[in-house]
């Protein structure tokens, strides 16, 4: 599943792009040494050399240089190289590198992130962290919120690798199901036949390519608005999502770059800072929710970038 679905988060899960030669604060990935670094470096490590992946380490390397030339001189953390991986294959091949660094990982999943670290000895995943590239569980049920104007029950489908999320969830009166494993998505889709709004969250124990056409048709018929997880999954048939653009994320990172080399501290992995929303406005008539503009334009813009 998620090897499409993934795609559609930001449309850049897929993402990474190999750094031009003149961009000296990034080295191509056959280029690193695992050696202890004199200084301070940081590293920008993608997946692939596609059109959004260079789109991605460029605006990275914008937002990165001038961090990295402030603060360069007066370092407080011991370790002195800073990783930045775009995409799952980046974040997995660093992973497995003997080095004395820190990791941010950057468009993948929460569910891929979580399930690569627990691969790690404790003290090693401890140098991770991430931006996840699916939204923040929290504002897609403020979504739902502005959406509905009205109490709706809302809810969601887990799997072994979102089982995580329970507590946040039921914190918010969202109705968790919790998949048992080889249960059939009708079955679970049953379970859910008295809520209002089911929201999607990238797991792929619960979601692939052969079943959400089966999840949109039946909570279609039983109309239930699906919050879905990308804009792409809104384009095919979703209510609605919140989503981040490449620049987004970028300046999520930026800042908690920031914050590392300026006081050492290493944030702890989040969801996306800064978002937009997307209404499928067919869908939403069929499901006879009157959008308003609250809804549409909800969103958290990133602050504007000076070079």
């Amino acid at each position: 599943m998620f090897r499409i679905l993934s795609r559609a988060v930001c449309g850049v899960i897929a993402a990474a792009a190999i750094l031009s030669a003149s961009a000296a604060h990034a080295t191509a990935t056959h280029d690193i040494k695992p050696e202890p670094v004199q200084g301070f470096r940081y590293e920008i490590v993608p997946t692939d050399d596609s059109a959004i992946t260079r789109r991605i380490v460029e605006d990275l390397v914008r937002r990165l240089v001038p961090v990295f030339a402030v603060f360069r001189t007066e370092l407080a953390q011991h370790r002195r190289m800073l990783y930045v991986t775009i995409g799952p294959t980046a974040l997995r091949e660093v992973a497995q590198r003997h080095c004395d660094c820190v990791v941010i990982s950057t468009f993948t999943s929460s569910q891929v992130v979580r399930s690569i670290l627990a691969t790690l000895p404790p003290a090693r995943a401890a140098m991770f962290t991430a931006v996840y590239a699916e939204p923040a569980p929290v504002d897609q049920l403020r979504l739902v919120g502005l959406l509905y104007r009205r109490p709706v029950r809302v809810a969601a489908i887990l799997g072994p690798d979102t089982a995580f999320l329970k507590p946040l969830l039921e914190g918010e009166q969202v109705n968790v199901l919790e998949a048992a494993p080889d249960e059939s998505i009708n079955r679970l889709l049953d379970k859910i036949g008295q809520s209002d709004v089911l929201l999607a969250l990238p797991d792929s124990a619960v979601y692939n390519t052969e079943n959400f056409r089966n999840i949109l048709l039946s909570t279609y018929r039983h109309k239930q608005g699906v919050i879905g997880f990308s804009a792409d999954m809104v384009k095919v048939g979703a209510l609605a999502t919140t989503y981040s653009e490449v620049e987004d994320i970028n300046t999520q990172v930026a800042e908690m770059v920031a914050g590392y080399v300026a006081g050492g501290e290493l944030p702890p992995a989040q969801f996306p800072r800064y978002f937009h929303t997307i209404v499928n406005e067919g869908v939403a008539r069929s499901l006879d929710v009157e959008v308003p503009d609250t809804a549409r334009n909800f969103a958290r813009p990133a602050p504007r970038h000076r070079p």
